[in-house]
């Protein structure tokens, strides 16, 4: 896909749920307007049951609003799109396919033959497991694994990446340097991508926005800027202060923040 301009747009967006066994509706979201565009990373954080995953997808055009709009350059989402590639937290890999097929995946869908080849080996080398191509889901670790999710929405060059809690099944070290993985493949096309995560320090280091959200019903509490010369540092002054400001808005005590 062409590596377009894009702005999304969510217009007194609201979603409701009706409840299986009652004639209860649940309201995840309400009346939710926001604007994301190229060259962001927006980071969704909040208590479970905030409506974080449900703004994914309805972005994902999964599902549709009950009121408002979604859009992306003016044009309303009315159902899912390779423009818009989602990753979810545990990586959706083909266990019958080879590291190398899982990712050229979709592209023999499309019937985009002429490119496939390339484009598997760029993505395979951005992701650093040439030694692995051959190996199945069931060889490789949960970093590997998810990495290999990762190229396999990318390789499509959406130019929304939604990242629903993609680093959440990781081990603390595996984490943070898939955290420096996804940073860098989306300096390098500088497409708009929005994550869903429960873990602050995670949304600080690497949003270029965080948006707080509360929950019953779902909506947005704060919309946080994020200089990130001053946030790379997970122990700056500005970083400490970011995190104690988030955790203030979701309700923790000063000391549980430090």
């Amino acid at each position: 896909m062409d590596n377009e301009k894009v702005v999304l747009e969510l217009s007194h967006v609201s979603k409701s749920f009706a409840k299986i066994d009652t004639d209860e509706v649940t309201q995840a979201i309400y009346d939710i307007s926001i604007t994301m565009e190229s060259g962001e990373f927006i980071s969704l954080v909040g208590p479970s049951g905030c409506g974080k995953s449900t703004i994914l997808r309805l972005v994902a055009g999964l599902i549709m609003p009950t009121t408002g709009k979604v859009t992306v350059n003016g044009q309303e989402v009315t159902g899912t799109s390779p423009d818009r590639g989602m990753v979810f937290q545990k990586p959706t890999l083909f266990p019958w396919l080879t590291v190398e097929k899982n990712i050229g995946f979709s592209l023999t869908l499309q019937g985009r033959q002429k490119e496939k080849a390339g484009r598997i080996e760029e993505m395979i080398s951005l992701i650093g497991l040439e030694k692995f191509r051959e190996d199945y889901p069931n060889q490789l670790s949960g970093g590997m694994a998810q990495r290999v999710a990762l190229v396999r929405t990318l390789i499509n060059e959406p130019n929304i990446l939604l990242l629903d809690e993609p680093l959440g099944a990781l081990d603390a070290f595996t984490r943070m340097n898939m955290q420096d993985e996804i940073i860098k493949m989306w300096e390098k096309r500088q497409h708009l991508a929005l994550m869903v995560t429960h873990d602050v320090d995670e949304a600080i280091y690497m949003g270029t926005r965080v948006l707080v959200m509360d929950s019953s019903p779902g909506r947005i509490l704060a919309d946080i800027p994020i200089d990130k010369a001053l946030t790379r540092d997970r122990s700056s002054d500005t970083f400490v202060a970011h995190r104690n400001d988030i955790l203030r808005k979701l309700h923790f005590s000063g000391s549980a923040a430090g």
